[in-house]
């Protein structure tokens, strides 16, 4: 389940989404009638690493096709996955305002069109880092229930890293397993109904043909060919 290694990732210049104006955004976020955003997130403890390299990629692919894009690199940034008091969900009160940390966060998924997520497949699950950016951000009152309506409108793309061979992971079940977390327990739990999972086979031996998954995953986005370049 390790991911292997791969090219280092960039910093993209559009900076968090934090502060950014909601104007020509529909109620629930969306982007009307202006450049489209999306939001990249990369969870892994090494910046050479093929994870990182592949959000890279993503970040490349999204920019090219007049994205801007939000890298937003769980590590790198320091991202605390402990959940405490101050953003444990409060089932009495929809409106709880959480702490700076995560609200700056909900702000740049808020931005967000399109999210993006990359990320090793350990324990077949996620990462403790995304799990708990999970935990502390897609929280009560924004993502689902109370005041917050969910993230309907949005499209997300799950982009998964296993060290299996592609007939294993699917003789075992896993890939359904991991796909009805994933896009049924959160994207469309969250509202997102337009959420995909695809999985980067053979992590650690695959090289650059990991970059086609990437690619794949985000041509279909749109139901677009590919972007040529990148």
């Amino acid at each position: 389940m390790s991911t292997g290694n791969g090219s280092s990732p960039a910093v993209d210049g559009s900076g968090p989404a934090e502060g950014r104006s909601t104007d020509g955004r529909t109620a629930d976020g969306r982007t009307v009638g202006s450049r489209r955003r999306a939001l990249v997130v990369v969870a892994h403890h090494r910046a050479d690493s093929l994870t990182a390299g592949l959000a890279r990629r993503a970040r490349e692919r999204l920019a090219a096709d007049g994205y801007a894009v939000d890298l937003l690199d769980l590590h790198a940034e320091g991202f605390d996955p402990r959940m405490g008091t101050p953003d444990e969900p409060d089932w009495g009160d929809p409106g709880k305002e959480y702490s700076a940390e995560v609200r700056a966060h909900m702000a740049r998924v808020a931005a967000a069109d399109l999210i993006v997520v990359v990320f090793p497949l350990w324990w077949f699950g996620l990462p403790a880092l995304l799990k708990g950016w999970v935990d502390r951000v897609w929280n009560h009152g924004f993502a689902y229930g109370g005041r917050g309506g969910g993230l309907r409108g949005r499209r997300m793309v799950w982009i998964s890293l296993t060290a299996y061979a592609e007939e294993e992971f699917r003789a075992q079940g896993w890939d359904r397993t991991v796909e009805h977390v994933l896009k049924t327990g959160i994207s469309e739990y969250c509202g997102i109904e337009d959420a995909a999972v695809h999985f980067v086979h053979e992590s650690l031996t695959t090289g650059a043909r990991a970059l086609n998954v990437v690619d794949g995953a985000l041509a279909r986005r749109d139901g677009r060919a590919a972007v040529p370049g990148g």
